[in-house]
């Protein structure tokens, strides 16, 4: 949704559950569907709500439901592409991938024209793929009632609770298998890696350039492991790091939501147009928990509706992501901290099988196994001692909890980076980052080692390439002629000066197509 609602304490399972990213899908283009092998590509048009302007082209593409077994089942794989626009100076084909996971590719590929710099989208044909299991590529479904039940286990406070934590787990995720079929259990990033290489072949080319951000850095690091020796290059902008473990996990999530959040503060405190300017933004959070805490916090709407701690904390989470959504966010911790008690009531949702492929995936990609109750609260406590202010990551507890006896295997653990052999690779991470953390950039980079030049900006938010001008032209410059920024390049904070009526970045008029793509930004 483009338009920003007062947010139902239900409908927060689908808006923030899916803070890494999920998109809302739309019918499939009428494309030829492609025998493995070369791609077939007809003309499209991008959804009308898109507005996109260009040359678009659309197709589909066959691959094995699971690798292990190529001569199965398939699955066709949903891609679009905006064609060069100086067709005689085409370097080749830039493929796209937006994260989530649950991101759709194939919207990113609509968004080319208004999202990516002139340069390249003269110079590269954009291609966007949904990646397996999302929007037009078979999407997982599971049952949205069990989707809110399981919302509403989320936040487990004794071993009871915790026991039916996980059962709630287990029967979203065994409804995710029966809606969807044998696809929910080989939608993991090594799967979909694999799905990535046959795209590069159907495009005819030896080596791909590849754009990918927030999860879609996963799919680059594994492609640049697997595939060494078929990158031109590769930009990875906010980083994943798979090489944590559970506590590791929820420990850099939550440092960087604290870091984050202050960030916030200290800038109202300097901004005359903050609506909490003269306020001590920190201690407002602080009375706005214990609220929650307490239940007497409303999130105000038509009927207003209770907020526990973790609605608190997602809606800070989905704020953090462009900062000049900081406007807006003053304004909204202003509304709650005003809002009447006696007027609220408990928010309820129900509904068809739903879209949902984030947890399918990342219960594949990630075990975040907790032996017991004991060791979640025992988490629980010393998170809070690191962030004394926001607690914990809405991320990152959700991610863990959500995980618990998920009925599919980890098929792609956590294991640290082994790539040799590649082009320079260009990793870039804001300082500031609530999804992906500056330290899972930093330590993805110094896996990667030699083949890896590290570029930080040092503002606040997800997604260089639309927040940092400096950032957007270290990325084209790096893209167009293989050229690395030097060694240790910062790119200096970009901070909000006036709210804006759209998204548009302030990398030279570009609009910032993430928080649409992902789900950011927007109450539902």
């Amino acid at each position: 949704m483009q338009a920003r609602r007062r947010l139902a304490v239900g409908a927060l399972v689908t808006a923030l559950f899916s803070q890494l990213l999920v998109g809302t899908a739309v019918a499939a283009p009428s494309a030829k569907t492609s025998s493995p092998g070369r791609i077939a590509w007809t003309p499209c048009e991008p959804p009308s709500d898109q507005g996109a302007s260009g040359t678009f082209e659309c197709a589909t593409l066959k691959v094995p439901v699971n690798w292990k077994r190529p001569h199965g089942a398939t699955v066709d794989l949903a891609l679009a592409r905006h064609l060069a626009t100086d067709p005689e100076r085409r370097i080749g084909s830039l493929l796209i991938n937006p994260g989530g996971p649950g991101g759709s590719g194939v919207n990113f590929a609509f968004s080319a024209p208004d999202s990516f710099s002139p340069e390249l989208l003269a110079r590269f044909d954009i291609v966007g793929f949904d990646p397996r299991g999302v929007g037009r590529s078979n999407p997982v479904k599971c049952d949205e009632d069990l989707l809110n039940a399981q919302w509403q286990a989320m936040d487990p406070d004794s071993a009871s609770s915790f026991a039916a934590l996980r059962d709630a787990n287990r029967a979203l995720g065994e409804s995710c298998r029966d809606l969807t079929g044998p696809l929910v259990d080989h939608v993991d990033t090594s799967s979909v890696v694999r799905d990535l290489d046959a795209i590069r072949a159907g495009l005819g080319e030896k080596r791909i350039s590849y754009y990918g951000v927030s999860y879609g850095t996963l799919i680059g690091q594994q492609y640049a492991e697997r595939y060494p020796n078929r990158i031109r290059a590769m930009t990875i902008d906010s980083n994943m790091d798979h090489s944590l473990g559970t506590w590791a996990y929820q420990k850099t999530n939550t440092i960087a939501v604290e870091e984050s959040y202050g960030q916030f503060a200290d800038w109202c405190a300097r901004t005359r147009s903050c609506a909490l300017h003269g306020r001590d933004a920190r201690a407002l959070f602080d009375s706005l928990y214990k609220r929650a805490e307490a239940g007497e916090l409303v999130l105000p709407g038509d009927p207003p509706q209770k907020a526990t701690p973790l609605d608190l904390q997602g809606i800070v989470v989905q704020y953090m992501y462009d900062p000049s959504d900081w406007f807006r966010f003053a304004q909204t911790l202003k509304d709650i901290d005003a809002a009447d008690p006696a007027s609220a009531r408990s928010g309820k949702k129900h509904g068809e099988p739903t879209e949902f492929a984030y947890l399918p995936v990342l219960c594949q990609d990630y075990d975040l196994n907790v032996r017991s109750y004991a060791t979640l609260a025992r988490h629980e406590r010393e998170l809070a001692r690191l962030a004394p202010v926001t607690r914990r990551s809405f991320i990152g507890w959700m991610d863990v909890t959500g995980c618990q006896n998920w009925p599919t295997k980890v098929t792609n653990p956590q294991d640290r980076l082994r790539v040799d052999g590649t082009p320079k690779i260009l990793v870039t991470n804001s300082r500031y980052d609530v999804a992906t953390p500056y330290s899972w950039g930093s330590n993805a980079a110094r896996q990667i080692g030699r083949e890896a030049a590290f570029l930080t900006y040092d503002g606040a938010g997800h997604g260089t390439y639309w927040l940092s001008p400096c950032a957007r032209d270290a990325i084209d410059t790096y893209l167009l002629t293989l050229k690395t920024p030097r060694k240790g390049t910062h790119c200096p904070a970009v901070w909000p000066t006036g709210p804006t009526a759209q998204r548009q970045s302030p990398t030279g008029g570009l609009v910032n197509p993430l928080p649409e793509l992902l789900g950011t930004g927007t109450y539902r």
